[in-house]
């Protein structure tokens, strides 16, 4: 049994990709670092990512299929869904080895189970897009925590950076523990620790927050609860919009305001 070792990146899962089908090493498993466990009867590759072999697997990709296709495979890799990694392998495969455009051939396995993944990756981050409220911080950025599913936040980058391209802002995954940073100039990644914020509700602690957040908090509650119309309430339909999951984040659902 041959099982690739990754570093958990997508660069690092390409570079081990392109190592099986350079070396025509056929790996049964491919996982990362942290999933990882050790079968004495397996022969271990562990590979370290190589841009340049990335960037060479990714160009080759790209030469034989559609920009749309590319994102369905990174989208896919951001689901980390179990077995994810060898779906990719095989998708990949198949990308390479066709001569024609392989992304509706859903008699194949590989194909149907990586649409099906990255299906659910999107509509993941439309929700963040959707239920996002920023906190404003006592020094002038805006925060945003979010405990996705799946690991979207990638792909809401550009769409904060373009919405609020004038602010200083943090989003971050509470579930994985890193986020991003934009200084109104570059974004880059980050970690946060729990001094100033709660990671578990994912609110800012008061004594960090603007002196004008709570209210404006107070101000949206206030304008939620006047819009709100009781006798026309639906608990089924408003979880089916509104998953109970993103309530910790908001503010109209926030009692310690009231």
């Amino acid at each position: 049994m041959n099982i690739l070792v990754y570093d958990n990146t997508f660069e690092g899962l390409l570079t081990a990709i392109y190592d099986a089908l350079d070396l025509n090493i056929v790996p049964d498993k491919i996982v990362s670092k942290k999933t990882y466990q050790s079968d004495m009867f397996a022969i271990k590759y562990e590979i370290d990512p190589d841009l340049e072999k990335f960037e060479s697997l990714w160009e080759k990709i790209r030469q034989k299929t559609n920009e749309q296709n590319c994102q369905r495979i990174f989208k896919a890799f951001l689901s980390e869904t179990e077995n994810i990694e060898n779906v990719i392998y095989n998708y990949i495969k198949l990308i390479l080895s066709s001569s024609f455009n392989i992304e509706t051939n859903f008699g194949n396995d590989s194909v149907l189970k990586l649409n099906n993944a990255q299906k659910k990756v999107a509509r993941e981050a439309q929700r963040v897009l959707m239920f996002v409220r920023f906190q404003k911080t006592s020094d002038n950025i805006y925060y945003a925590s979010f405990d996705p599913k799946y690991n979207v936040i990638p792909l809401t980058v550009n769409h904060f950076k373009n919405r609020f391209t004038n602010q200083q802002w943090v989003i971050f995954d509470t579930r994985r523990k890193y986020g991003f940073y934009y200084d109104k100039e570059n974004v880059r990644e980050v970690t946060i620790g729990n001094k100033n914020i709660n990671l578990q509700t994912g609110k800012v602690n008061a004594n960090a927050l603007h002196v004008s957040e709570k209210l404006f908090q107070k101000l949206w509650q206030g304008y939620y609860d006047s819009i709100n119309i009781s006798e026309r309430k639906n608990l089924k339909v408003h979880t089916q919009f509104l998953p109970k999951r993103f309530w910790k984040f908001l503010p109209e659902k926030d009692l310690s305001l009231k």
